[in-house]
């Protein structure tokens, strides 16, 4: 069945904050590098007190993803909530911009629009913690199934999980593209995030999940084993497809009995790893769904996720159609 969206993105609408800072400021601010922290708006304002100087570009981990997608020429949508602010305008309009339909309503009242602080040691690892203020408000209600039938994979965030209303919407999405043969795909987000859902994310993958997306560490909390060997023996068993990234070792696919190991893109430097795997995401994604093979497809991510760490932000610098 023909398609008007390739993939449509449901998660956090987050604008993301970024500043560069050392492992001195990290330990003063009881913060675990490479972590993903939620936090609330007072300590939200006393970070961003706190922080140097910074850069403020649309982000939210399923948002990059959609905007890796356009940027490969993709047609993508976004469902992902944000208040009718000036951070909820900027969200918005880069994210259209970007060529990405995106048209859930935006909140009137209530908490403003969700922000990312993130921190950037010298080794390149991104320290995050996000205020999700608005995006709380997402809800099933925000869930038109004649939307989501319209794409042919619906990819969201483990990160909804943290939103009781949000995996609502979640769920009511996996049912609505079933119920139209669609697709479904799900990001485990962070291995945190992983502790807190183990079991609810395992029964996805094995009942609901198409293709899965994970990191060592993700992959390797979300089946409690000590080596990633004995992760993908066990998604191998219960998930479709997993696509499975392992930094400057590349990723590996697997399918049933069958694995394609694939060599990470070279970088021409690594400055920030922040949206690495949403990059990732976006090109096996647009490479599924215009039917390249698995293997060309983790190619694609990997060539995404190269571009990406090569500089600040989590959003293309140069347009990924070019760089295939």
């Amino acid at each position: 069945m023909k398609s008007a969206y390739d993939v449509l993105g449901i998660g956090n609408a987050i604008v993301d904050v970024l500043s560069r800072t050392d492992e001195a400021f990290l330990g003063q601010h009881g913060l675990v590098k490479g972590s993903m922290m939620l936090i609330d708006e007072e300590r939200a304002e006393s970070l961003y007190d706190a922080m140097g100087p910074a850069v403020e570009v649309s982000g939210g981990s399923c948002g990059n993803t959609m905007a890796g997608v356009a940027s490969f020429g993709g047609k993508g949508a976004y469902i992902g909530k944000v208040r009718d602010d000036q951070v909820g305008n900027v969200f918005g309009h880069d994210l259209k911009a970007n060529g990405v339909a995106f048209d859930t309503p935006k909140a009137k009242s209530g908490p403003s629009t969700a922000r990312c602080l993130i921190l950037i040691t010298p080794d390149a690892q991104r320290t995050m913690n996000t205020y999700l203020g608005a995006c709380t408000g997402l809800g099933p209600s925000d869930i038109d199934p004649a939307l989501v039938g319209s794409a042919a994979v619906t990819y969201v965030e483990g990160y909804l999980w943290d939103a009781p209303a949000a995996k609502q919407a979640v769920l009511k999405a996996f049912e609505a593209a079933h119920a139209q043969e669609r697709l479904v795909s799900i990001t485990l987000s962070d291995s945190f995030c992983v502790h807190r859902y183990r079991s609810e994310f395992r029964d996805l993958v094995r009942n609901k999940v198409d293709i899965l997306f994970g990191n060592e560490a993700e992959i390797k909390a979300l089946y409690e084993v000590e080596t990633f060997e004995e992760a993908m023996e066990a998604v191998r068993r219960e998930a479709k497809i997993a696509a499975l990234t392992r930094s400057e070792k590349g990723s590996i696919v697997i399918k049933g009995s069958e694995t394609w190991e694939v060599p990470a893109s070279p970088a021409a430097r690594i400055v920030d790893t922040t949206g690495a795997g949403d990059l990732y995401a976006a090109g096996f994604l647009f490479g599924y769904t215009h039917a390249k093979p698995l293997a060309e497809c983790a190619r694609l991510g990997g060539v995404a996720a190269a571009e990406i760490i090569s500089h600040v932000g989590a959003r293309p610098e140069q347009a990924l159609r070019e760089l295939i």
